[in-house]
């Protein structure tokens, strides 16, 4: 087998996804995964650190994506215009890479373990947000609930653009759910 095996980090994530969703996240070991495939275990430890990781593979991506995009947004916009805006921008690109979305959304709502590692991607990407908007001299209670705010509203339209199997795209999607949380906070 080659040293470098091109295709197979693609192989792995495919590999995992269907292995998961066939028999739960919980009875895959890494060496289901690898032989599913066509590598060893060893090879699978080359691009992931655990089996968990593979479902997870770029979101450390994400947080300083979107903090990015919050520190070009326009200076005038309020910050929870600007974060929406960013966080819009930043999801366009985020469902035009996603493969199998659906699939590995039920993969990780069927595993408490998952879904920690859910809220710790989540909870980095409301840290970016607020560090992003302190750097905009909006002070640090106010970023915090604004990021707070738009990272659950980001987390919904993701879920709202599955559950529309590509029928909605996802600013949209994250339209729909600002204007809901909209409603909530003036109570219309």
């Amino acid at each position: 087998m080659a040293r470098w095996d091109p295709g197979a980090e693609q192989r792995l994530k495919r590999a995992a996804l269907e292995l998961y969703s066939e028999h739960g996240y919980d009875n895959v070991t890494v060496t289901d995964i690898a032989e599913r495939a066509g590598l060893t275990r060893r090879s699978y430890f080359r691009y992931f650190p655990d089996k968990r990781e593979v479902l997870f593979d770029g979101s450390e991506l994400l947080p300083p994506a979107v903090a990015q995009a919050v520190l070009a947004a326009d200076p005038d916009a309020a910050p929870l215009t600007a974060v929406l805006d960013a966080m819009s921008q930043v999801g366009a690109q985020l469902v035009a890479q996603v493969e199998g979305a659906a699939q590995r959304r039920a993969v990780i709502d069927a595993s408490p373990e998952l879904q920690e590692r859910e809220r710790t991607k989540s909870a980095a990407i409301s840290r970016a947000v607020q560090d992003a908007l302190v750097r905009r001299q909006v002070d640090a209670d106010t970023a915090e609930l604004v990021a707070q705010l738009a990272t659950v509203a980001f987390g919904s339209a993701f879920r709202r653009w599955i559950d529309a199997e590509g029928h909605a795209d996802f600013g949209s999607c994250l339209d729909t759910v600002t204007d809901r949380l909209r409603a909530v906070l003036t109570g219309s």
